[in-house]
């Protein structure tokens, strides 16, 4: 049986990265993924993931972004292929809101340049948007968007530099402690490792059992609308968004590497699903949801649709992350529950699940993200 100092199991947004960590730390890693490197099957496609200041779910969050630029950034350097696209962002909604309240507070605490635009005002500086009075934006000129297959890409070729083992195509079938250790059986065969690390996106409560109330899968749509007037929806007349109306909490992003402008409902259609009977189908419902959105804020990119694609949450039961050891067996750290708003911070989970499994802790702050709050 093959060792190892530790273990990913899936290869995603987070596992590529705790990987890339581990290994360039001097473990001896293997990443495991059922599916191919990267993927479509899971939460890290669609060709564009936001990253944002304006992070109106916590402030807690900031410290946690502003380190996943720098993360993101030495990446970039390292692999001198660009994934980090800034645009500027909007965080949009009733000015008494939380949500547009939660994202001034966070801007506010951490001390984050912004402006505060009215409806009229945004649609002026941005004509590819068509708010109303009633709507008050948080515009940052940091935002952005990172590309994640290529992210993830970057992240594992970095690892294989740095002696990491990955396997596609190899389905985990289970796992059990071993001593301070664990086993973990594939399709393929059966490896040790002192660490495991999940990550495994909406599969993690069937891999980890611990998070089956927890970590729950849930249908996602996202569109891909030809602009009337292109020229409004470029990445330097356009800045990435997240609505929250009347409709639903929405959110899209500029023209970028395939045709179309991109956009997507939070919790679509609340759908929850088993991740590995998913229906992948697309249905008129589906894209009447983002149609009729795009159709209202933003008229000038009502075109056709030019593509529909299915993705996955991973929801938690407040919509914080779950990044913590397994509540039973230490030698297991665990990052799930990213709720439809995790990506952006793949390069520093990677860091923190790679102190998780070295050290049982890091210096991050992970008070919001720890699994005992569910149980006070």
């Amino acid at each position: 049986m093959k060792e190892y100092d530790a273990i990913v199991i899936g290869v995603g947004g987070m596992g590529s990265a705790a990987l890339y960590h581990l290994a360039r730390r001097g473990w001896r890693a293997l990443g495991l993924e059922q599916f191919d490197v990267p993927h479509e099957m899971g939460s890290s496609h669609g060709y564009s993931r936001m990253i944002r200041y304006t992070l109106q779910e916590h402030p807690s969050y900031v410290p946690l972004v502003r380190r996943a630029y720098e993360l993101w950034h030495q990446l970039e350097n390292a692999s001198r292929e660009r994934l980090l696209v800034t645009t500027g962002s909007i965080r949009a909604g009733h000015a008494e809101d939380e949500y547009f309240q939660g994202a001034v507070a966070a801007c506010e605490e951490h001390h984050i340049p912004y402006e505060v635009l009215t409806g009229p005002e945004t649609s002026r500086r941005f004509p590819g948007y068509n708010f109303d009075h009633d709507i008050a934006a948080v515009y940052q000129a940091d935002g952005g968007f990172l590309l994640p297959e290529r992210c993830i890409v970057n992240h594992v070729n970095a690892a294989l530099e740095a002696g990491a083992e990955v396997h596609g195509r190899e389905r985990v079938l289970d796992w059990e402690p071993s001593g301070e250790g664990v086993v973990v059986r594939t399709a393929r065969g059966s490896y040790r490792a002192a660490r495991l690390v999940v990550s495994a996106g909406p599969w993690a409560a069937k891999v980890a059992p611990a998070l089956a109330q927890y970590a729950v899968a849930e249908r996602q749509v996202l569109g891909w609308f030809q602009p009337e007037k292109p020229d409004l929806f470029r990445t330097d007349a356009f800045p990435v968004f997240g609505l929250y109306a009347e409709e639903g909490r929405f959110y899209g992003f500029p023209v970028y590497g395939v045709p179309g402008f991109k956009v997507g409902r939070s919790h679509h259609l609340h759908q929850t699903v088993d991740p590995d009977q998913l229906d992948r189908d697309i249905y008129a419902e589906d894209e009447a949801v983002l149609r009729n959105f795009v159709e209202r804020y933003f008229p000038a990119a009502a075109g056709p649709a030019l593509s529909l694609k299915t993705c996955m949450f991973t929801n938690s039961p407040d919509g914080h992350f779950i990044i913590d050891l397994h509540p039973e067996y230490p030698q297991v750290s665990l990052a799930s529950g990213f709720s439809g708003h995790g990506f952006k911070f793949a390069s520093v989970i990677g860091e923190i699940m790679a102190d998780l499994a070295m050290f049982g802790e890091t210096t991050h702050d992970l008070d919001l993200f720890r699994l005992k709050r569910f149980d006070e």
